[in-house]
């Protein structure tokens, strides 16, 4: 991860103490929906390659004026290619393989590898890299774990991701190696169906604020 390709990461996880994490499975929901959490002061948006049209969702996501769209799910260099080529302006990825660091070292947009254990977090610092998604949070130590890194990995920062929702993010955005937080929480699949972009935009504008 080279200074200008840090820099933009931090740029991006920044902007917003939340980046909501979306599988979103029609096309026709990309742009209101991208409009919605924008709107609410979400801008960085992770569409997860977890449906069939996610990179379509991604190209017409991009279009909407605000939005810092990347792709999740990333676990492969076909995936991250695909997504650069997509528009995507940046990439996550659960987990973090040899392979994936050297394709990412090539791409023209920065990765977010994902992290359970401090040994994988080692294998990314061998890599060069130091901010991390840290996942799945809650089930791999959530905020005692993050604690803990935080001694012997005191130039690493975390977007943790995974079993975090409104009331639990708080905690996490007040540790001083947490970037942002992802989560789902602010777009329920029941109000996405419906396409109640009304109820959306209220979670997510109860989210944009969450930091204080």
């Amino acid at each position: 991860m080279t200074p200008e390709t840090l820099q933009r990461i931090d740029d991006i996880l920044r902007q917003a103490p939340v980046v909501p994490v979306l599988a979103v499975a029609d096309v026709d929901d990309a742009i209101p929906l991208a409009e919605t959490l924008v709107a609410a002061g979400l801008p960085v948006l992770e569409i997860t390659l977890r449906t069939p049209v996610a990179l379509e969702v991604i190209r017409r996501m991009r279009t909407v004026p605000g939005a810092i769209v990347g792709a999740g799910t990333v676990l492969t260099a076909a995936d991250l290619a695909a997504v650069e080529e997509a528009g995507a302006s940046f990439a996550i990825s659960p987990g973090g393989t040899d392979t994936l660091y050297a394709a990412a070292t090539q791409a023209g947009i920065p990765l977010l590898p994902g992290i359970a254990t401090a040994s994988e977090l080692m294998r990314g610092l061998e890599h060069g890299w130091t901010r991390f998604k840290f996942f799945p949070a809650e089930s791999s130590g959530g905020i005692p774990a993050l604690k803990g890194f935080a001694g012997p990995f005191a130039q690493v920062k975390f977007c943790p991701t995974g079993g975090i929702d409104a009331a639990k993010a708080p905690s996490y955005l007040a540790l001083p190696n947490v970037i942002t937080v992802g989560g789902s929480w602010m777009v329920p699949g029941d109000a996405l169906k419906a396409k109640d972009w009304p109820t959306i935009g209220a979670l997510a504008q109860a989210a944009a604020v969450l930091r204080g």
